[in-house]
């Protein structure tokens, strides 16, 4: 039995849902090892005494715990906006104070799936799993940035011919050095990680602050823009990520400058430095957004594609 606290402090961030009595509370830290919990009444929520303490809140009707949030659903006695700024206060002191979030069972092993896909990029491999695996993109570069964010990712930079790590919701995509091939070692990567997820171990251990998400929101959401900018991200988020994931990438949305009409993007995972990105960005991305949004788009741009 491993029981799983948070002892550093943390920020809690209030954000609303397609559901008027559903709102997130989502945190900057990693909350559990992976998958997720949900919670009808208190009795269900033996294995979570934030989940219990949450349900001596009258108003409280469901509670949902992921990765890096706590969704809640409330009775319709009150509104959110009366009571969410003491909810997300209380979450914050009960997690910085050290307490218990969920205690995990990690001595019974889950029946994982791992499958390798290829991908347009030729360097990259997709490592798809039935387990999920983060609630939040994430890209390590090297394994300098995965040590202090990611024991998962630190052990596949283990690998010498690892050079890049991208987690996903239910994917990992690898890059390789061009010192071997795919054929060679997929199959000891691919049996690496269905070991390490089905030993239950640690994906992520905190949320990273890389030199890409410091400089833009890469789960920037639509709700946060204005005009145009909301417009490309919905299209984006509606016809292009999941055809991008599908592919083991992923592409966010940077910046639109006004004057010249240019939409700058980020590319991901098998994505960015994929010898077909750039026809992607012209003839898929980029066509489809001039269509969509007419006079509005001029070009489609990749910082680091």
């Amino acid at each position: 039995m491993k029981v799983l606290g948070i002892m550093k402090a943390v920020q809690v961030e209030i954000q609303p849902t397609n559901s008027e009595s559903i709102i997130k509370f989502t945190c900057n830290q990693i909350l559990i090892n992976g998958g997720s919990y949900e919670f009808n009444n208190i009795d269900e929520a033996k294995k979570s005494p934030l989940a219990q303490q949450l349900f001596y809140l009258p108003f409280v009707k469901k509670v949902f715990i992921t990765a890096n949030f706590i969704a809640i659903q409330r009775f319709d006695i009150v509104e959110w906006s009366d009571v969410q700024e003491e909810v997300k206060r209380q979450i914050e002191k009960y997690i910085t104070e050290g307490n218990l979030v969920v205690i995990e069972d990690n001595t019974k092993k889950e029946a994982i799936e791992v499958y390798a896909e290829v991908t347009p990029n030729p360097s990259v491999m997709k490592f798809g799993t039935n387990k999920a695996l983060t609630s939040t993109d994430v890209e390590y570069k090297n394994i300098d940035e995965a040590s202090s964010s990611s024991p998962l990712a630190q052990a596949l930079f283990n690998f010498p011919f690892v050079k890049e790590v991208f987690i996903s919701q239910n994917y990992i995509s690898i890059t390789k050095y061009d010192m071997v091939e795919w054929n060679d070692i997929y199959g000891e990567v691919r049996n690496f990680i269905r070991n390490y997820l089905q030993e239950n171990k640690t994906i992520i251990s905190v949320l990273p602050k890389e030199k890409e998400q410091e400089k833009v929101d890469l789960n920037v959401s639509s709700e946060k823009l204005e005009g145009t900018p909301a417009k490309i991200v919905d299209i984006l988020d509606e016809y292009i990520r999941p055809a991008v994931a599908s592919d083991g990438g992923n592409i966010a949305f940077q910046s639109y400058d006004e004057k010249s009409k240019v939409v700058s993007v980020i590319l991901q995972g098998a994505c960015s430095g994929c010898p077909s990105s750039t026809a992607t960005l012209k003839n898929g991305i980029e066509t489809m957004l001039k269509e969509m949004l007419p006079n509005q788009i001029n070009e489609v741009v990749a910082i680091n594609g």
